[in-house]
């Protein structure tokens, strides 16, 4: 038997069967030669296990990506239910403190009269502190520049004391809650200059 050199780290079986098992024929001493020093064949799973393990990474990259998209749609829906949640709850105070300015009106004209006193002061007290912490805030000063976007304009006039259209009374206190306008400061408003002449009136 010849040794066993031939570089791989296998074992190398031979077949030294001096008759052929498929032929039936005798074999000559070249055929056994030639036959021992072929080299063994490569595994043939080999190429079926690196086709394999190729689809498997490709299905964990599909899946990897998968996941990722879900959780970017979860994260997504998180923030749509919190801020919708957010918006009905600020709609329904908005709602309830809209309804409570008439009452704020009427305590209004009481201070102005004299007419808080007693119990009926404190209960205002308590009110109008309850609602300043749901955000309520009454806003409207006389001497204010006139902003359309949170002032109505009830009255017009011209003043030279004025240099911009200005709120020269406030007829009505204004609210917010936050950033959103409950209700428009009610004003009277001077522009800059002296108010048109009846002889102006009649040239135009």
């Amino acid at each position: 038997m010849p040794p066993r050199d031939n570089g791989h780290d296998e074992p190398v079986i031979r077949d030294n069967r001096k008759i052929d098992p498929e032929t039936g024929e005798v074999r000559t001493q070249a055929e056994e030669t030639e036959e021992a020093e072929q080299p063994p064949a490569p595994a043939a799973g080999s190429a079926a296990d690196g086709a394999v393990d190729g689809e498997l990474q490709t299905q964990l990259a599909e899946r990897t990506a998968d996941l990722q998209r879900l959780q970017a749609e979860y994260t997504n829906y998180r923030r749509r239910v919190e801020r919708d949640r957010v918006a009905v709850r600020e709609l329904a105070v908005a709602g309830v403190l809209t309804e409570l300015l008439p009452v704020l009106d009427d305590i209004g004209r009481a201070r102005d009269h004299g007419e808080l006193t007693g119990g009926f002061a404190k209960v205002a007290e308590s009110l109008e502190s309850v609602l300043t912490k749901l955000g309520l805030s009454p806003y409207g000063q006389k001497g204010d520049p006139f902003d359309p976007t949170v002032h109505e304009a009830l009255m017009h006039s011209y003043s030279p004391e004025v240099t911009e259209p200005t709120a020269v009374e406030v007829l009505q206190l204004g609210y917010r809650m936050g950033e959103r306008v409950l209700r428009p400061a009610r004003v009277a408003v001077a522009e800059p200059g002296d108010a048109p002449s009846a002889s102006d009136d009649e040239d135009n």
